[in-house]
């Protein structure tokens, strides 16, 4: 595992760093992250998809906190569809992670009361080298030929289906290169259906994860393929 969680990973990127504020669509990360606990619990070999839901085959904890305790939590539970737990994992998930990356410094909670009781809370960054890191194993893979690891293939897949591209700082011309570039990624690890799994350099179990994840956020914002 990497030294930050893939949904923290996510939000870093969609946060702006001085500004402490998130871009984009807030249900989009939100959903994003909510799969990106679920990728990280298939990375680590402990849930698979089976006959339409997800299912965990090794309940041991993975040590990283908020993922142990989906692992508990779907473990504990009847089984439900990527679907469902993308939503059922959605609601609060966000301020757990904000609250975590707090507490270790890399981003702090900036708490602006307006009106003398409405509190708006900005994130801005402390520790620029945690996303930094992960900023630059998303443009190695924009700009290579080969696929990416499992990790980082997942992580641009997650971008691309939350609509986070710009997020990355392109424009113009570079920004669609990267949209095409991140498609792409996908489309070889396995992801979207248009290559055989088996061709595929990303364990199996994992791509079936990730795209079944993948597909259920895209159902859920109204952009997935026609």
């Amino acid at each position: 595992m990497g030294s930050i969680a893939l949904a923290e990973e996510l939000l870093l990127l969609a946060y702006d760093d001085e500004s402490g504020k998130a871009t984009g669509s807030h249900i989009g990360l939100d959903l994003g992250m909510a799969a990106a606990v679920l990728v990280e619990l298939a990375l680590a070999g402990r849930i698979v998809y089976v006959d339409g839901t997800i299912v965990v085959t090794e309940p041991s904890p993975i040590g990283e906190p908020i993922a142990d305790e989906v692992l508990a939590r779907v473990a504990a539970d009847t089984p439900h569809s990527p679907a469902s737990w993308v939503q059922r994992l959605r609601h609060g998930l966000r301020d757990r992670v904000l609250a975590d990356l707090c507490d270790r410094g890399v981003v702090r909670d900036v708490d602006e009361t307006t009106m003398g009781f409405i509190h708006v809370h900005r994130y801005p960054t402390v520790d620029p080298t945690v996303e930094a890191d992960v900023r630059a194993r998303l443009s190695r893979a924009l700009i290579g030929d080969e696929l990416p690891d499992e990790r980082t293939a997942a992580l641009a897949t997650l971008v691309a289906a939350v609509r986070m591209t710009p997020a990355l700082g392109l424009t113009g011309a570079d920004a669609a290169a990267a949209h095409q570039r991140l498609g792409q990624i996908g489309d070889r690890a396995g992801f979207t259906g248009s290559v055989s799994m088996e061709e595929s350099s990303i364990r199996p179990a994992v791509a079936l994860v990730v795209a079944v994840l993948v597909s259920a956020v895209q159902i859920a914002l109204g952009t997935a393929p026609r």
